[in-house]
């Protein structure tokens, strides 16, 4: 059975062990930066096509990262939304220099 997480706090050194790969990290750090270009988009032309892409491009990246580099299963899956503030968490760690993506 696989552990149950009572806090973000307690969730993220597993998110980041999950994305031990520099090339995890990056993936993930270009499909946020498509993200935000295609809400950034969606609010100036109101096409919600955008929206589409925005997931698209964010999940496709940072799951082809889990299933070829990481080869691991994405925590999207069991902690949705622990994952999405880990993402968030990561994203502002790797601007700030504490994770190298290159």
């Amino acid at each position: 059975m696989k552990k149950k997480f009572t806090s973000f706090k307690e969730f993220y050194p597993y998110y980041i062990k999950e994305h031990a790969n520099k090339y995890t990290k990056l993936l993930h750090f270009i499909g946020s930066n498509l993200f935000l270009f295609f809400v950034i988009k969606l609010l100036v032309s109101n096409e919600m096509r955008n929206l589409f892409f925005a997931f698209l491009s964010a999940y496709g990246l940072a799951w082809i990262g889990h299933f070829f580099v990481e080869k691991n299963k994405p925590a999207t899956f069991e902690y949705p939304i622990y994952s999405f503030m880990g993402d968030c968490a990561m994203y502002f760690d790797i601007i700030k220099g504490k994770y190298k993506i290159y």
